[in-house]
């Protein structure tokens, strides 16, 4: 920690903060479509319009940062964020709720678009360091985040949009007065250029990767609280609770200890074996085991997170900002399919089925890594982040 700027810290809080809104509505979706008399894909909305606006978002977000500058790209989806939670909780149905979520959705990618790369940029330790602490950072937030709604949504479904809009007030005046420009500015750039970048192989190639397997983090993440129906918000809180602390345990320790002795390739295929099989047990299983299933899955989500995000940065030839974006557009529209998609089909065919989808696409992910892992190896080398790769 002593090798990071007061300013990359305060980066890292106010990234706390914000992956704690994602996960913040977890406990209270049942809560909300009781209150509201809505259905579990209605209730879903407020993950796809979130997330949907965020995959959107991403392709301006980096280049507005380079046109006015990182700073005030983060401070303006912080604000955004801090007006549309608030509004949030004050909305009186599940259409103006969607809404709002949206809204919270494009600061928050206005946010998270530009402070990996602050963090990149202002650290002195290295892409290493910051990623994991930039991953430590989401983790942890998205490990609270439930915990907080539990806690309040206890009293209230309405509390912890409140809440969550005061924290991020708080992370809004952090970045505001410890957060400086970067002295060397990325130059202009448009939108195509993260489609220029989806050209390159590798970039595209770990990009559909990470699609697949966000549509199965987001199952475990968005649709999961809806099968534990009946369960009070403060279990389904701590249950979320902790697995977002193995979310980011195993992003930020076994990574780091794995990684060298692995290979980063070969490591992220052994490890979708592992998610694979927990899907499909989720599939089959519920009541308590599901409970115990949904953390345990916070290990494999933890690397996974980790592997693709460092994937994302040292395939790619382009600038930081454009290799994120560029992953980050892919994801998050993957992410933004799998709540309304879950949903519906949990409805029509089977609560359990959602998960065994899920399954099926990090399966096909698995397969295809195992087939043209060459290309991300290749690329590895040929930008010199690893001399070799155990799975090469």
């Amino acid at each position: 920690m002593r090798r990071f700027p007061v300013s990359v810290i305060a980066t890292a809080f106010a990234t706390f903060i914000a992956f704690m809104g994602i996960g913040v509505v977890d406990p209270l979706l049942a809560m909300i479509g009781k209150a509201m008399g809505a259905t579990p894909s209605q209730v879903e909305w407020l993950f796809t319009s979130y997330i949907a606006v965020m995959a959107l978002a991403m392709l301006i977000s980096g280049v507005l940062a380079t046109r006015i500058g990182g700073r005030r790209t983060m401070l303006i989806g912080l604000l955004l964020v801090v007006i549309f939670a608030f509004l949030s909780g004050k909305s009186p149905g599940i259409g103006v709720l969607a809404v709002m979520r949206a809204g919270w959705g494009l600061g928050n990618a206005l946010f998270t678009s530009t402070a990996l790369s602050i963090i990149v940029g202002a650290s002195s330790g290295g892409i290493a360091s910051s990623i994991t602490l930039y991953e430590a950072a989401l983790g942890l937030g998205i490990a609270s985040g439930p915990l907080l709604g539990g806690f309040l949504g206890s009293i209230s479904w309405r509390f912890p949009f409140f809440g969550t809009s005061v924290l991020m007030l708080f992370a809004f005046l952090a970045t505001f007065f410890t957060v400086k420009e970067p002295a060397k500015r990325e130059p202009p750039r448009a939108a195509k250029d993260i489609f220029i970048a989806l050209r390159h192989p590798a970039v595209l190639f770990n990009a559909l990767l990470g699609l697949c397997y966000s549509y199965a983090f987001f199952t475990i993440l968005a649709y999961s609280p809806l099968t534990l129906n009946g369960l009070p918000p403060s279990l389904l809180g701590y249950t979320y609770f902790a697995w977002g602390i193995l979310v980011a345990l195993s992003s930020v320790l076994v990574v780091n200890w794995l990684r060298p002795l692995v290979g980063v390739v070969r490591l992220l295929w052994v490890n979708l074996v592992g998610l694979i099989a927990v899907f499909i047990l989720a599939g089959f299983i519920h009541g308590f085991g599901l409970l115990i299933l949904i953390v345990i899955s916070g290990v494999f989500c933890g690397i996974a997170n980790a592997l693709f995000t460092t994937l994302a940065m040292e395939v790619s030839p382009y600038s930081r900002s454009i290799s994120s974006g560029a992953y980050n557009f892919m994801r998050w529209a993957g992410a933004a399919v799998a709540p309304i998609l879950s949903g519906f089909i949990g409805e029509k065919y089977g609560m359990g089925i959602p998960f065994l989808v899920a399954a099926f696409l990090v399966l096909v992910a698995w397969v295809a890594l195992w087939h043209y892992r060459h290309i991300l190896n290749d690329a590895l080398r040929t930008n010199k982040i690893e001399e070799e790769d155990v799975a090469g």
